[in-house]
């Protein structure tokens, strides 16, 4: 049931450097989400079950939400073992690329990345960049999970993905599609996530893991956001979102406490984009969500440092957050009606 979109040559190529047992990492992007981190420690269990020595190596610690996973507790992560981080990609026979289109999304990792002397790539971001000797792109694909299932059943592998793979591999593309219902959900998609569940995941378990997992603080952070720091622009469809450095104090933000907040902005009735603006000790973080054909990828690209999915994107900026927003607000017109419906 692999994916006609896995191209055979590449495909050929890392069968090829897989013929032998390998030493290998598994690096993911800066701040890895649910994605990153299902499809990395997914295929760390696939390789090592295939003979492999595999381990997963992040920029910085997740948000704890998903530190449930099998295997999620043996990553390594560059900001609390910076030694055994670099030394495992150093020491490493390849590197293993995963959700992430450009080696400056991995924040101190990029330079030992970078001097890795086999790369293969494995990412649904746009624009990949060409530094890898092996490259898997497909940006049709609802989650870089989906892609590595595509990828494992390629090269055979069908044996090793396993229930604790599966439950990764499942849990990053709910996350990813937005529990299935992002126009990148496909028949394909579905199909996937039903072999996962024969596999014998536990739906139910991964979603309560997911959804059921929120503080007091986190709770009284979302309603504070939404009755005082969400302004809706009805005549260009759109909401904007900005927290600034003492609201997320006064609420004891921890990591991954707004994560889905834009989400609510783009809910309401009749709008098309949504924004959100956090202010944090060195940047402004922004995320877009859009409707139809608004492209907030090109222009987060343009205007804020940032890229994505053309539905769903994030940058940055190192203005204040009232100067980001301000700048946010005078760009907006032109690129709402350079992409009319």
């Amino acid at each position: 049931m692999s994916s006609p979109t896995v191209p055979a040559e590449e495909l050929e190529k890392l069968r090829e450097m897989l013929a032998k047992p390998r030493r290998i990492a598994i690096v993911s992007h800066y701040n890895p989400d649910g994605d990153a981190i299902g499809s990395s420690v997914g295929l760390m269990h696939i390789l090592r079950a295939a003979g492999h020595s595999a381990k997963v190596v992040l920029p910085n610690t997740p948000a704890d939400f998903l530190d449930w996973l099998p295997g999620r507790s043996e990553a390594l992560c560059f900001d609390r073992s910076p030694d055994a981080s670099l030394s495992t990609i150093r020491t490493s026979d390849m590197v293993l690329c995963l959700d992430f289109n450009q080696l400056d999304r991995i924040g101190g990792l990029e330079d030992a990345v970078r001097g890795a002397k086999v790369k293969v790539l494995i990412d649904h971001h746009q624009q990949p960049g060409d530094f890898a000797a092996v490259i898997f792109s497909d940006i049709t694909a609802s989650s870089t999970c989906q892609m590595v299932y595509d990828i494992a059943l390629g090269l055979g592998l069908d044996e090793h993905i396993g229930l604790e793979a599966a439950t990764c591999l499942y849990t990053g593309m709910v996350t990813d599609s937005g529990s299935f219902r992002f126009r990148s959900t496909t028949p394909h998609t579905m199909r996937v996530a039903a072999d996962l569940m024969e596999r014998g995941v536990a739906i139910d378990a991964i979603h309560s893991s997911i959804a059921d997992t929120n503080s007091a603080d986190r709770l009284r952070l979302l309603g504070f956001t939404l009755s005082e720091r969400m302004t809706v622009l009805p005549d260009l469809r759109t909401t904007v979102i900005g927290l600034n450095k003492d609201d997320l104090k006064r609420f004891n933000f921890r990591t991954g406490d707004t994560e889905g907040f834009v989400n609510y902005g783009l809910s309401i009735k009749g709008m098309r984009l949504a924004a959100f603006f956090m202010e944090r000790p060195d940047v402004i973080k922004i995320s877009l969500r859009s409707k139809g054909d608004l492209p907030v990828d090109r222009f987060l690209k343009e205007h804020f440092e940032g890229g994505g999915h053309a539905n769903a994107a994030g940058g940055q900026s190192k203005e204040s957050l009232e100067v980001a927003v301000q700048r946010f607000m005078s760009l907006l017109p032109a690129f709402l009606a350079a992409h009319p419906e």
